[in-house]
């Protein structure tokens, strides 16, 4: 019998539709009471945390939610469900994913559709989510999140639908597993990503910010993020990673003064690499690392995380994490 700890936050799964709009007031027993017939093999129990929308969350949130986590698995729980708003879903998993080195399951879901619609979406979601929470092929995946019939590692998963059931991608990885009828269904399984050494019990993750490139973007925003205290920025860059000559100013002028730059791109699907003459390559000449194939929200997260690990250098922490090294493993500067 594996014991599947259902964690409630809030978020649409939990919401009612009312005069004022959705709001979040239903909790995790009556939340698991909608799913119906739970899996035979899984004794499943219930904690509230927090009720509301994710959208509300800041990094000291994150890292409640993180040490509630903690406290489940080290309470002997095989498995952990959390039900979240979809707004943010996708960095709180890939901030668990960073944070956690534990074989035993973290799943995130939630639903589109309120508790009170006809049609709601969020008994189906648990229920799957608590049919990957209790099975053995989702061991060792890391962090993941559950939505619709698919379990995505955390790392790439991305929100694609405002408002459809269909709610996540994860653009070029897809997903590692499938729910079907209650079966989980192995699809891949990715390498597994490197942890980071986070304090959980910080109050919050250091300022992290993320810049646009738009026609006309200039550097205003990089510096007035380092003036107001940001350890680093991520560039949500145009195309493959590229920005105006302003703007890539003003990142060497970050990285010069020793903030770390992460560039990432504001497109839905692909990597960025340093390919074009006065954008990327000019951008890594000056010292800006380029995050693969994360969202910006992820990437700032990646950057936030290194820059709370004491007497460590942010940006080589993050080089050996976006390299698959051990971060632990890299010499400080």
């Amino acid at each position: 019998m594996r014991r599947i700890q259902v964690v409630a936050t809030g978020g649409t799964i939990a919401s009612r539709s009312g005069a004022e709009g959705r709001r979040a007031t239903v909790l995790a027993k009556e939340l698991v009471a909608s799913v119906g017939p739970l899996p035979e093999h899984a004794e499943v129990g219930t904690r509230d945390v927090v009720t509301r929308g994710s959208y509300a969350f800041d990094t000291g949130d994150l890292l409640a939610l993180a040490r509630e986590v903690r406290s489940t698995l080290d309470d002997g729980a095989d498995g952990v469900v959390m039900t979240h708003g979809t707004d943010t879903m996708e960095e709180t998993a890939f901030l668990f994913d960073l944070l956690f080195d534990d074989p035993r399951p973290i799943v995130l879901t939630g639903a589109q559709r309120p508790f009170d619609d006809r049609a709601a979406d969020g008994p189906a979601n648990l229920g799957d989510a608590l049919a990957v929470a209790a099975d053995d092929a989702a061991r060792g995946l890391g962090a993941l999140l559950v939505f619709d019939g698919f379990a995505f590692p955390a790392r790439g998963v991305r929100k694609s639908e405002t408002m459809s059931a269909h709610a996540f991608a994860a653009p070029g990885r897809g997903p590692a597993l499938r729910v079907a009828d209650g079966r989980v269904v192995p699809l891949a399984r990715p390498a597994p990503s490197p942890r980071l050494p986070v304090d959980l019990n910080l109050p919050r993750l250091p300022r992290v910010d993320v810049v646009p490139v738009y026609p006309g973007a200039d550097g205003l925003f990089v510096r007035a993020s380092l003036e107001a205290g940001a350890a680093g920025v991520v560039v949500a860059a145009a195309g493959a990673g590229n920005a105006g000559p302003e703007l890539v100013e003003a990142v060497a002028e970050a990285v010069a003064a020793g903030h770390p730059v992460l560039i990432s791109s504001r497109v839905h699907s692909g990597p960025v690499a340093p390919l074009y003459a006065g954008g990327g390559a000019e951008l890594r000449r000056v010292g800006a690392l380029f995050a693969d194939d994360l969202s910006p929200w992820q990437a700032r997260l990646l950057l936030a995380a290194a820059s709370a690990v004491p007497d460590r250098s942010p940006r080589e922490l993050v080089r050996a994490w976006l390299a698959g090294r051990d971060p632990l493993a890299t010499p400080g500067d």
